[in-house]
């Protein structure tokens, strides 16, 4: 502990130190170079992937522009690689939606089994695959299909699954081609870094303990529903298998210690992108070009955050999806704050179901608790 006359220097230290960082990324924000070039590379396309998920009438239009965003990468070759990885694995996890979701919704026991299994299949795959990707689309798609015809027994299968095909579909190729643009503009290679893919890992038991426990955490979600009908219980499996996602090197004995960071990260951004949002929609007063104007904004911002700050990353992530759910609805005469609502009691809900599970593995697990704390120091963000 630091004597009581140094404490306000370190203070004073750190407060100095952190408003450097600051004016940095203020002035980075506004200087023209590779780290402006992508993230006005990221509103583009958003944007193309807007006016194609319209043109091909798709039914949720924000899913194409996330799509479109977490997509695009510096490399042609690396977007069109995972622009493909998220197709596959969207199509993967709807055709066996389709076989089992009809059961599925009429057995509790059924439904409880099927996102335990599948969740934790495609989160496992997405830890130790080489085609990493798509096993987390798979398992994120079955979820997200299932979820939602628990919460509505009404839904067609089918046509939720065209939908949300078709978005990916217009995310994906919006990404692609502007990704070949800009890789056209600077004048680098279309397939520059191809083949650059994960080596494919042998059992892994760290991987396979932490898959476990989101498919447990997932298999929580249908007996929530008929217990007490908890809404977002779709994005609620959404967050539960995103945080998961941290690298099988800093798992050790728990992962409660990065996974918690992660939550942690996915409110504090959803918290921020919704203010940002809700600033705009109270400027625009229902104007189409502010609205346009706002995301652009929140896009920048966040992919700001995601180029500069590595501590942060997945926060920057998060702001700029919760703009995208707000300011990107299917129709611009029906924006509203209630979906960055929503996805933070989404984040909620995740975090209520996961947490104990990990904290309880945490407690009881056998020994190791000094080495997992330096891995949990060094873990990833």
């Amino acid at each position: 502990m630091n004597p009581p006359e140094t404490q306000p220097r370190t203070q004073r230290t750190g407060l100095a130190e952190a408003r450097a960082q600051v004016a940095v990324q203020l002035r980075a924000l506004v200087t023209p170079g590779p780290r402006m070039a992508d993230e006005w590379a990221c509103v583009a396309s958003v944007m193309l992937a807007i006016a194609l998920a319209h043109a091909m009438d798709a039914q949720m239009v924000a899913w194409a522009a996330f799509t479109a965003f977490v997509l695009l990468k510096s490399e042609p070759a690396e977007t069109l690689l995972r622009g493909v990885l998220r197709i596959v694995g969207t199509v993967a996890g709807t055709l066996l939606a389709l076989a089992v979701v009809p059961y599925a919704a009429h057995s509790l026991p059924l439904a409880m089994v099927a996102a335990a299994l599948v969740g934790a299949v495609g989160l496992y795959g997405m830890l130790t695959a080489r085609r990493a990707y798509a096993w987390l689309l798979f398992g994120l798609t079955f979820e997200m299909i299932l979820l939602d015809k628990l919460a509505r027994p009404d839904l067609d299968t089918l046509w939720f699954a065209r939908t949300r095909l078709l978005e990916v579909c217009a995310g994906t190729l919006a990404c692609v081609l502007v990704s070949l643009a800009a890789a056209t503009l600077a004048r680098r290679k279309w397939l520059a870094g191809r083949g650059q893919t994960s080596p494919r890992m042998r059992w892994q038991p760290h991987a396979a303990r932490h898959a476990a426990q989101a498919g447990l955490a997932l298999a929580c979600l249908p007996l929530l529903h008929a217990l007490f009908g908890l809404p977002e219980l779709p994005q609620a499996a959404v967050t539960i298998m995103a945080v998961m996602i941290v690298p099988v090197t800093g798992l050790g004995a728990s992962g409660f210690v990065p996974v918690t960071r992660r939550l942690v990260h996915r409110a504090l951004g959803c918290l921020a992108g919704g203010a940002l949002a809700l600033v705009v929609l109270l400027v625009a007063q229902g104007s189409a070009p502010v609205l346009i104007a706002g995301t652009a904004l929140g896009i920048v911002i966040g992919r700001h955050i995601e180029n500069g700050l590595p501590r942060v990353t997945y926060l920057g992530l998060q702001f700029t999806l919760a703009v995208l759910v707000v300011l990107v609805p299917d129709s611009y005469a029906d924006v509203r704050i209630e979906p960055a609502v929503l996805r933070l009691v989404s984040v909620g809900v995740g975090m209520a179901v996961l947490e104990p599970i990990l904290l309880a593995w945490h407690l009881l697990a056998p020994g190791e608790r000094s080495q997992q704390r330096v891995q949990d120091s060094d873990t990833s963000e």
